[in-house]
């Protein structure tokens, strides 16, 4: 069974905003913003599920592949953002696809709302004008309470999660958490899966994140990874103690 050290500790209520929930058959997403936009954000998550469903179907290797695929210039855009962040850390489209979503989300309700802050199950896409502090790792036993500082100036912001140990996405790997910033949600998630299947063991920390300095030049800015007791961070990640769990 999968533990729930990671977030849903990020599903806070930030006191300037009003939070909601909209659930949309697996799609399930946490949302802060100005005003409740669910009715907004429920039509939103509809049309992109259906444009994805739409085209797995004319498409039947859409859905299983492990590994990238040719982007089709005539793909809707969502699916085209899905392609592109798969090939470029070399894993299938949907690993991509709560990334893609989240920021689809946030996109079309910041029409409405100067902030938006969208999850997506482990996967965020926030837009801000004020500081956040996101909680990361939060893990009782060890006695680490970890978050991540974001300045107005660091939004938009894509931080995504994959692992061994916790949700329901595929992993090949063990690691207990990985965490990826970038600009690019769709592709934070791929990489985040990418990068959480090279973990087998805490002896492989080091040699992951020396990947994800690597991968910088195609819009990694940040990563941490956690396996075990061993634990290491690069790029740009201000963290910080919390002083008590999240939530």
């Amino acid at each position: 069974m999968k533990s729930n050290s990671w977030i849903r500790n990020y599903r806070t209520h930030p006191h300037d905003l009003t939070t909601f929930q909209v659930v949309i058959e697996e799609s399930d997403l946490w949302i802060a913003a100005h005003q409740d936009l669910s009715s907004m954000a429920a039509a939103e998550i509809r049309r992109l599920r259906g444009q994805i469903q739409a085209w797995a179907e004319l498409h039947p290797e859409f859905y299983p592949a492990l590994t990238p695929l040719p982007c089709p210039q005539r793909a809707p855009s969502i699916v085209r953002r899905m392609y592109r962040a798969a090939e470029a850390v070399g894993v299938g489209p949907m690993a991509a696809v709560a990334g893609a979503i989240a920021q689809a989300v946030a996109e079309a309700l910041h029409q409405e709302s100067p902030e938006v802050l969208v999850e997506n199950g482990g996967d965020n896409y926030l837009i801000s004008r004020a500081e956040r502090v996101v909680g990361i790792l939060d893990d009782p036993a060890a006695g680490i309470h970890l978050g991540l500082r974001l300045t107005p100036k660091d939004f938009p912001c894509a931080l995504c999660a994959s692992s061994a140990r916790i949700g329901h996405s595929l992993s090949f790997g063990d690691a207990d958490l990985v965490v990826v910033r970038a600009a690019d949600a769709a592709l934070a998630d791929a990489a985040a899966t990418a990068l959480a299947n090279r973990v087998h063991s805490p002896r492989h920390v080091h040699r992951t994140l020396a990947l994800a300095q690597a991968w910088e030049a195609i819009g990694i800015e940040g990563v941490l990874v956690r396996c075990g007791d061993v634990f290491g961070a690069w790029g740009n990640l201000e963290l910080v103690a919390l002083d008590t769990p999240q939530g």
